[in-house]
């Protein structure tokens, strides 16, 4: 393995169970590490440098991007993610470089129009390996960002591959044999060529990703919500323990506009998910009581969660949100669309002419050979998952508006 610190690294100290640079179990690809940065820092980089990562910018997080400006977007979802992990990592004196890595990478395999999108490219694939975008993230991360010489992926370093297979949890039972398990197809090409301890934990800065996913979403949600008008703040504080934070912030700011309320109720919001990870994290990190970052792979339990009652509180926002925001109507009719947009594209280059695909996704096709149908299914799927949401929409008028040319 490399050298993996740069001459003029410096950091907080970090708690024995942390992931460090230096102990880095190396990249699937030799090659020399940056003076100037630590390995965790080079994957940082090479994420926010990929195409893939600038493509979220017009992927749908709820609302598609005509909807507005002011909504998130997977992008702005994605830093937000980053953002609360460095502070999670920080306040545990872990690794913050390796969980921004993991939170800026763990959305990149999304399809154009968010979960919408993925069902129904998900049922397109049902026949041909089944389409997950955890493992699509992967596939980008080894497989589709081809720009280097030597190598295809971004040749990023074993803990930022496993943090992203393995955030939420285990993939097999300890002990079983990754072989004897049906794997997604990113997952068992990348575990045919290095080891990723399948049925292991993750490094406590997965975990930490993971769980800034939830406190990221969760609140900004309600914020495009109740911008989107599809619930009033004061619809969602019938939950009780959000009604408790409405209460303390107007009781606050008696005079200030409401506005100015939705968005500091929203920071209190947070405030109160980290910190009760935070408090539920140490609590559990004592009883493990780990001495490296192994002890934390092998314990029996996730270590950053929500404490129960905070797990239940988060329950009872989800599905409030799941009724009134990704339920409502006005998403109901996006998914019509979607559903269309979706099925007619990957119909259209799968059974009517694989050829009418651009050139460098025709070749790609014609090296595994046209009679394969699962790798060129695979291959549609991975055309169409890496587009935003303009592409889709404008793709699917080119293919089925026969005036679209004279537009």
């Amino acid at each position: 393995m490399t050298e993996n610190l740069p001459y003029n690294y410096c950091a907080l100290p970090l708690m024995p169970y942390a992931c460090k640079p230096e102990e880095s179990l190396g990249r699937i690809y030799d090659e020399a590490e940056s003076k100037n940065r630590t390995c965790f820092q080079r994957d940082r980089d090479r994420i926010i440098h990929s195409s893939a990562f600038r493509r979220l910018k017009h992927k749908t997080q709820v609302f598609v991007y005509h909807e507005g400006d002011d909504y998130r977007s997977r992008l702005t979802h994605t830093i937000e993610v980053a953002q609360v992990a460095r502070t999670l990592a920080r306040s545990l004196s872990v690794n913050e470089d390796l969980a921004e890595s993991i939170a800026l990478a763990h959305d990149l395999g999304h399809t154009p129009f968010a979960h919408m999108g993925e069902d129904f490219l998900k049922n397109c694939m049902k026949d041909y390996g089944g389409f997950d975008h955890n493992d699509q993230s992967l596939r980008v991360l080894t497989t589709l960002e081809d720009i280097y010489p030597n190598w295809k992926g971004l040749n990023l370093t074993w803990e930022t591959l496993e943090g992203v297979v393995k955030h939420n949890g285990p993939i097999i039972e300890k002990n079983k044999k990754w072989q004897d398990v049906n794997l997604n197809i990113a997952c068992e090409e990348i575990q045919g060529k290095v080891d990723l301890r399948l049925d292991t934990y993750a490094s406590l800065e997965a975990q930490v990703a993971a769980l800034a996913d939830d406190i990221a979403y969760n609140s900004h949600d309600i914020q495009d919500g109740v911008k989107s008008g599809m619930f009033s703040m004061d619809d969602i504080g019938e939950i009780d323990w959000i009604g408790e934070i409405i209460s303390k912030v107007r009781q606050k700011y008696p005079d200030t506009p409401k506005y100015i309320h939705n968005h500091e109720i929203i920071r209190e919001l947070m405030g109160v998910l980290v910190d009760d990870v935070m408090a539920e994290s140490k609590s559990r990190l004592l009883i493990v009581d780990p001495k490296s970052s192994d002890d934390i792979r092998n314990s029996n339990m996730q270590i950053i969660s929500f404490s129960d009652e905070m797990l239940k509180n988060v329950k009872l926002l989800k599905a409030f949100l799941l009724k009134r925001m990704y339920r409502h109507y006005k998403i109901n009719r996006i998914w019509i669309k979607v559903e269309k947009i979706i099925t007619d594209i990957f119909e259209a280059y799968m059974y009517t002419d694989y050829q009418i695909l651009p050139d460098y996704w025709q070749n790609k096709i014609d090296e595994v050979g046209i009679h394969s149908e699962e790798k060129k299914a695979r291959i549609i799927a991975d055309y169409i998952a890496g587009m935003t949401d303009r592409d889709a929409i404008r793709e699917h008028e080119k293919l089925f508006d026969l005036y679209w040319d004279l537009k």
